[in-house]
Order: C-alpha cells, then structure tokens, then sequence
C-alpha cells in the first residue's frame, strides 16, 4: 500500500483570537494576497505565496466574520459584529468608507468589476453598495429566508449567490454529493481544473477529495482547534486554512498538470478532467439583479 506523503504547511501567526474567513484574490501584476478575518476584529494581509504578513486593518470595535479583495486587490471589505462593513484601502490600511447597519454583518463581496460592495447579516437583508455613490442609500433585497452566511457575485456580477445560517442548502443544481468523515464546516473546489477539493471541519483535519469519485487523496493534520476555512488560492498551486487555534496554514498541492495537460492525483495516476470548475458554476440558480435595482429569479443554463 502507498504511503501518503506528510505536507508541511507554511503557519501563519498573528491573530489572537479565530480565524474565521479567508480570500484569495486574483492574480495581479504584483502576485496574489491572502485576507484573513478574525473575531480579534483586525482582518490581516498576506502575501498569498508566502503567506508573508504585509498589514492590520485596524478600526473595528468587534468580531470580523467576512473579507473581500477587489479584483485588483487595490481594495479591502470586511463585514463585523459592530453592525458595520468597512472599505480599505489594501496599500495604506486607510478606511474608505464604513457602512452601517442594523445588526451584526456577517457576509461581504466586491462584484467583479469593483463598484458595488455586497453585504448581509442578521438582518435578513442584502444590501448593494455604489462605492462610486457611496454616500447613496444601497439597493436592498429583503426576501432573505434566514440571517445572511455568505454572499458572492457571480455570471460577470448579473447573479447573486446567498446562503443563510437558519437553513441548509444554496440554490443550487446538485453536481456530487459525498458524504464526509466529520462535520464540515468550509469548502473550496481547486479552480483551475475543479478535479479536487479541500474540507476542513470539526476534526481539526483539512482532507483533500477527488471532485469525480470522492476518494480521499490527503489528510493534513496540524491546526489544534476545528478548521472554520479553506480556500485555494487562484492557480490552485496551495489552499489555506485557518481555525479555531488562530494561526493559518498553507498547504502546498504540488504540480497541477502532467505532461503540461492533464492533472494528476496525489498518488501519480493521471485522468482527464471531466468537470470543469467553471461547468460547475454554469449550473447555479440565483438572482438577477434588474437595472432598476429590483430583483428578478434566473436560472443558469444547465448543459
């Protein structure tokens, strides 16, 4: 039987307090940055190869649950227990803008092409921030069934995909559904083949699957609390994960490809790609937001 290989994560050090949320931005002329969110209320950035801290956003007053880069990761959002969402400045660590709210915020996203910010919380509202009008009030979509979890943008910003804490399930077409060895509470598909995927839970492990057969290709053990996030970063070269124990760690995956075409698992056996990550998001229902700011049900084109 072969053995599998123990990875040696990078750890990453600094907050004082859970680690929440993680996000990776694009790929930019300067490399990928890596944004932390913490219930130490001071999200942190981070080289997203070396995981090299580079700053602190300092300034707010509670618990961070969520955070965002802009595309060009020029720009930093975060979502906070202090009833607000802030904007940075991800060069400076200036405040930009700070929106407030009614309850805790628990959720918030940059749409792709950097003028809207995204936000929900407790208060079963989205809102959409014009951060080129941003002393305007937001658009709000108030037909949230539970407190808002998470909130994305997606098909070029045309979709909005929430998820709420009261209720389990997204409006989602199912693709694969495995079973898994603890109770999971983060995901990430690997973005550049969508072949594999990372989970991190309860058990304090962050296992690698196989997107096809939901075989078990890595274990990496280490954190010393439950696993609240992973994420992989944009080439899908490494994922972070980060805890309850407060530290993030980065796991590298190793080549991607063989032969320059097609990936390979954990094991060396090579398989043609079957999924794509970006057929898998071709296959989501969601809301489309109308020009006039109202809302209006999508369903994507299923192949």
């Amino acid at each position: 039987m072969d053995k599998k290989k123990i990875a040696v994560p990078l750890v990453c050090h600094g907050h004082s307090r859970p680690v929440v949320d993680l996000f990776y931005s694009p790929v930019t002329p300067d490399g990928f940055f890596l944004i932390s969110a913490s219930k130490d209320s001071s999200p942190m950035l981070r080289n997203g190869e070396t995981g090299d801290w580079i700053g602190t956003f300092e300034g707010h007053k509670g618990a961070v649950w969520s955070v965002c880069l802009d595309t060009n990761a020029l720009r930093a959002a975060s979502a906070s227990a202090d009833f607000s969402a802030k904007v940075w400045d991800a060069l400076t660590g200036d405040v930009l803008h700070s929106f407030e709210h009614k309850h805790i915020v628990r959720a918030c996203a940059f749409s792709e092409d950097t003028h809207l910010l995204l936000t929900g919380g407790v208060e079963k509202v989205l809102r959409i921030y014009d951060l080129n009008r941003p002393d305007a009030p937001p658009r709000e979509v108030d037909k949230s069934p539970g407190s808002v979890r998470t909130v994305t943008w997606m098909h070029s910003d045309q979709t909005i995909l929430s998820s709420c804490t009261d209720m389990g399930g997204v409006s989602y077409g199912l693709v694969k559904s495995y079973n898994m060895p603890c109770t999971v509470e983060s995901a990430s598909l690997e973005p550049k083949y969508g072949n594999k995927f990372v989970a991190g839970g309860e058990d304090m492990w962050v296992r690698v699957f196989d997107f096809h057969t939901g075989d078990e290709i890595a274990c990496n053990k280490g954190h010393h609390g439950p696993v609240h996030c992973v994420r992989f970063s944009p080439g899908g070269e490494s994922y972070a994960s980060g805890s309850e124990d407060g530290t993030i760690r980065i796991w590298l995956t190793g080549p991607l490809t063989h032969d320059g075409t097609e990936p390979f698992a954990a094991n060396g056996s090579v398989g043609k790609v079957k999924v794509t990550a970006e057929d898998v998001s071709r296959k989501i229902e969601g809301f489309q937001i109308a020009e006039e700011g109202k809302t209006k049900e999508k369903e994507a084109g299923k192949e």
